[in-house]
C-alpha cells in the first residue's frame, strides 16, 4: 500500500520519533483513507438517489419526486440542486412571480449547501490554482461541489433575469453568469489536464462540466455582439459547434446530467433555432435524442411535448396535434405542460386556418396561463377578425372589444414587457377610436413573428391556403378607403406573400415582394420592422441560392442601418444567426 511506503520513508528520516507517534500517524492516515472512502460511498448513494427521483419526475410523478428529495436538501448538495432545478423548471413554465421567487430562494439555499462541501481555501475568483489543487488536495466530493456550485450560479442568473423589475437585476445576473462561466472554464481545464485523476463518480462530474461548457458555448454563440456587451461579456464568445458537441457527449452518457444535456439540445433543435435563428436546427438529431426517452417513458409529458413539436416542424400537423393532446392527457398535476401544448395547438390550427379551434386554445391560455394575458387576448381578437363578418363568434365575444382590452393586460418581466406583448399592444391601439382601423391579417403577421412560415414550408397545401387568405385580404384593402395605415398594411401583406412565394420556389416573385417593401421605406409610417425584416428574408433566400456576397451586404445593412424598431431583438438574433452561417461574424478574443 502507498501509505506503508510513505510510512517507511518517514521512519528513516525521523528516527527520533517514538513508536507511539508513528502508530498515531499510521492511524491518522488510515482514518483519512476511510473518510475518503466514506465520502465516495456517500456521493454514489446521493447520485443514485437523485437519479431515482429524476426517474419519478420523468414518469410524471412530480410531487413524489419532490417529496423524495426534500428531506435531504439540507445535507446533500445533489439533493439540494435537483430539488431546486425541478422548482426552477416549474417557475419558468408559469412565469408566476411567486414561483420565480420561491425557486430563486431554493436555488440560493442549494448554493449554500454546495458551498459547505467546497474546499475551504476556494475563494471567488481564485481559480488560477484550481488545477494544481485538484492534483493533490481536492477530494472527489470537493470537485463535485465546484461543478454543483457553478450550476447553481448559472440557474440563479437565469431566474434573476426574470425576477426583478430594474436594471440592477441584469447586473446581479451578469455577475453570477461571469462567475459560473469562469468556474466551468477552469473545471474544463481540469478534465483536460494530465494531472486529473478520475474518481468513482467521475462520469457525473464530467457530465456536469459538459453541460456547463456546452450550454455556455451554445448560448453565447447565439447572442449578437451588442447584447453580449450589454451583459458585460466583452471579450467572450461561444463556439456553437463545440457547444453542441459537448452537449451531445453529455447526453450520450448515463450520467446525472444526461437528461439536462438532452433537454438543452432538444430546445435548441426545435425552438431556439427557429425563434431566434434561421431554422438551422437538426430535426433528425432531435428525433434520435428523443427516441430512447420515449421508449422508456412512453407517457412522459416532457417527451410527448417534444415529439409533437418535431412533427409540427416536419409539417405533419395532424400527428403533432395528436401528440400534444396525448401530452395533456398524460398527467394533470402540472398544468404548465398543458399550457405549452395549448400554445402549440393554437399555432397548429392557425397553420391549418381553422380559426375557431385556434381561438379556443388562445381562450384557454388567457384564462389559465400567467405568461402574457395581453398576448393571449390579442390572439383571441385576431382569430375572430379572420372570421366572415356575419359568422357567429364563440362565447359571444367581439374582436373590437377584445382588441381594446389588450393594453390593460400589460405586464413586465425583468423590468420590461415581452417584445411580442409590446408588439400586440401597439397593434391593438388601432381599435381604440370610434372608427377602428382594422388590421388586415393580424394572425398571419404574428405567425411571422414566431417564424411560423417555416413551419408550413414543407406542406405545399398549407402555403397555398395562407396565400389565398393573403390575396383576399389584399383585395379588401384595395377596395376600401385609403387611410394613414394603407401603405403599411399593404406592405405587411406583401412581406407575407413574399414568404409564401419563397416557400413555393417562385424566386422572382418573392424577390419582387421584398424589394417593393425596401423601395416603400419612406412611405411606411407605423410598421418600422418591415424594411429590416424584408432585407433579412431576401438575404435568407439569397443564401439558399448561393448568392453569399449579396446576402452578407443585405444582412449588414439590416444590422447597422435600423434601430429601435418593433421586435428588433428577435430580428437581430436572426441576422446574427444568418451571418454566423456565412462565417461573417467578427471573432471575439476568447471562448470557453
Amino acid at each position: 500500500m502507498s501509505f506503508l511506503s510513505s510510512w517507511k520513508r518517514s521512519l528513516k528520516g525521523n528516527e527520533g520519533k517514538t513508536r507511539s507517534s508513528s502508530c498515531r500517524e499510521i492511524q491518522d492516515r488510515h482514518e483519512d483513507q476511510e473518510d475518503h472512502r466514506s465520502q465516495r460511498s456517500d456521493l454514489r448513494m446521493e447520485l443514485d438517489d437523485c437519479m431515482a427521483a429524476l426517474d419519478l419526475f420523468l414518469s410524471n410523478k412530480f410531487a413524489e419526486a419532490l417529496d423524495h428529495l426534500q428531506s435531504k436538501t439540507k445535507d446533500s448538495m445533489y439533493h439540494a440542486l435537483t430539488y431546486a432545478t425541478i422548482l426552477e423548471m416549474q417557475a419558468m413554465m408559469t412565469f408566476d412571480p411567486h414561483d420565480i421567487l420561491a425557486a430563486g430562494n431554493t436555488m440560493k439555499d442549494a448554493q449554500a449547501v454546495c458551498q459547505r462541501f467546497r474546499k475551504k481555501s476556494t475563494m471567488a475568483g481564485s481559480f488560477n490554482s484550481l488545477i494544481n489543487r485538484q492534483a493533490g488536495e481536492l477530494t472527489e466530493e470537493e470537485i463535485h461541489a465546484e461543478v454543483c456550485y457553478a450550476e447553481c450560479l448559472l440557474q440563479r442568473a437565469a431566474l434573476t433575469f426574470l425576477q426583478d423589475e430594474n436594471m440592477i437585476s441584469f447586473i446581479r445576473g451578469g455577475i453570477k453568469v461571469r462567475s459560473s462561466y469562469q468556474t466551468y472554464k477552469e473545471l474544463h481545464n481540469i478534465v483536460q489536464s494530465a494531472q486529473y485523476t478520475q474518481g468513482d463518480s467521475h462520469s457525473h462530474f464530467e457530465g456536469g462540466v459538459k453541460l456547463g461548457v456546452g450550454a455556455f458555448n451554445l448560448t453565447l454563440s447565439l447572442l449578437p455582439t451588442r447584447i453580449l456587451r450589454l451583459l458585460e461579456f466583452v471579450g467572450f464568445s461561444g463556439n456553437k459547434e463545440y457547444g453542441l458537441q459537448q452537449l451531445q457527449e453529455g447526453a450520450s452518457t448515463q450520467s446525472f446530467r444526461a437528461f439536462l444535456c438532452t433537454m438543452l439540445l432538444l430546445c435548441y433543435h426545435t425552438f431556439m433555432s427557429f425563434v431566434l435563428g434561421t431554422g438551422e436546427g437538426d430535426v433528425g438529431d432531435a428525433e434520435a435524442l428523443l427516441q430512447p426517452y420515449l421508449k422508456r417513458y412512453p407517457k412522459g409529458a416532457i417527451f410527448l411535448f417534444f415529439a409533437g413539436r418535431i412533427e409540427e416542424i416536419k409539417g405533419n400537423l395532424d400527428a403533432a396535434i395528436a401528440r400534444f393532446e396525448e401530452c395533456c392527457e398524460a398527467q394533470q398535476h402540472w398544468k404548465q405542460f398543458h399550457h405549452m401544448c395549448y400554445w402549440e395547438l393554437m399555432w397548429c390550427f392557425t397553420y391549418k386556418r381553422v380559426w375557431k379551434m385556434a381561438y379556443f386554445y388562445a381562450d384557454l391560455l388567457s384564462k389559465e396561463s400567467r405568461w402574457s394575458k395581453a398576448m393571449y387576448v390579442y390572439m383571441k381578437a385576431a382569430f375572430l377578425s379572420m372570421l366572415p363578418p356575419g359568422e357567429e363568434r364563440p362565447f359571444g365575444d367581439n374582436e373590437v372589444e377584445l382588441f381594446r382590452q389588450v393594453p390593460s393586460y400589460k405586464q413586465k418581466i425583468a423590468g420590461k414587457s415581452p417584445p411580442t406583448e409590446k408588439f400586440a399592444i401597439r397593434k391593438a391601439r388601432r381599435y381604440n377610436s370610434d372608427t377602428p382601423r382594422t388590421l388586415p391579417v393580424p394572425v398571419l403577421e404574428m405567425m411571422y413573428m414566431w417564424n411560423g412560415f417555416a413551419m408550413i414550408e414543407k406542406d405545399e397545401a398549407l402555403t397555398q391556403g395562407v396565400m389565398e387568405t393573403l390575396l383576399e385580404a389584399e383585395r379588401k384593402l384595395h377596395e376600401g378607403p385609403v387611410n394613414e395605415y394603407s401603405t403599411d398594411d399593404s406592405c405587411v401583406i406583401t412581406l407575407l406573400k413574399g414568404l409564401c412565394f419563397r416557400n413555393q420556389g417562385q424566386i422572382d416573385r418573392a424577390e419582387a415582394c421584398f424589394m417593393h417593401i425596401c423601395s416603400s421605406e419612406k412611405h411606411i409610417h407605423h410598421d418600422d420592422y418591415l424594411v429590416p425584416n424584408a432585407l433579412l428574408e431576401l438575404s435568407l433566400m439569397y443564401i439558399r441560392l448561393g448568392r453569399k456576397e449579396e446576402a452578407i451586404r443585405l444582412l449588414q445593412r439590416a444590422k447597422h442601418n435600423y434601430k429601435e424598431y418593433s421586435m428588433e431583438s428577435r430580428t437581430q438574433f436572426r441576422i446574427h444567426a444568418a451571418l454566423s452561417r456565412l462565417k461573417a461574424v467578427p471573432e471575439e478574443n476568447d471562448s470557453l
